[in-house]
């Protein structure tokens, strides 16, 4: 299945009363061919336990597709945990996401 991402990159800041924001800019758009789902629960240090959702997903090679970076598709939003050559002109994206 192939899908229409926008890449955007997190932008943290400082809030007046000392907390933090994050903000998104948008820096484009990428076609991704996505792999299976796989879910999994994970517990951090006592805390409750989340669900993780991981997906592989390949791609044209992007200057603007890093690690970190976070990929908004289907009504998700998706942070680059991996990305690795495929190819010539490819890229095999690792995908995150937590809810």
């Amino acid at each position: 299945m192939r899908v229409l991402a926008r890449i955007e990159r997190p932008v943290q800041s400082e809030t007046p009363h000392g907390g933090r924001t994050v903000s998104y800019d948008h820096l484009g758009m990428a076609w991704l061919a996505c792999g299976a789902r796989r879910r999994r629960e994970r517990s951090e240090g006592g805390q409750a336990t989340r669900g993780v959702e991981t997906m592989s997903a390949t791609c044209r090679a992007d200057a603007r597709i890093a690690e970190g970076r976070v990929l908004r598709f289907g009504g998700a939003d998706w942070t680059i945990r991996g990305v690795d050559a495929d190819g010539p002109g490819r890229m095999k994206l690792t995908l995150e996401r937590v809810r």
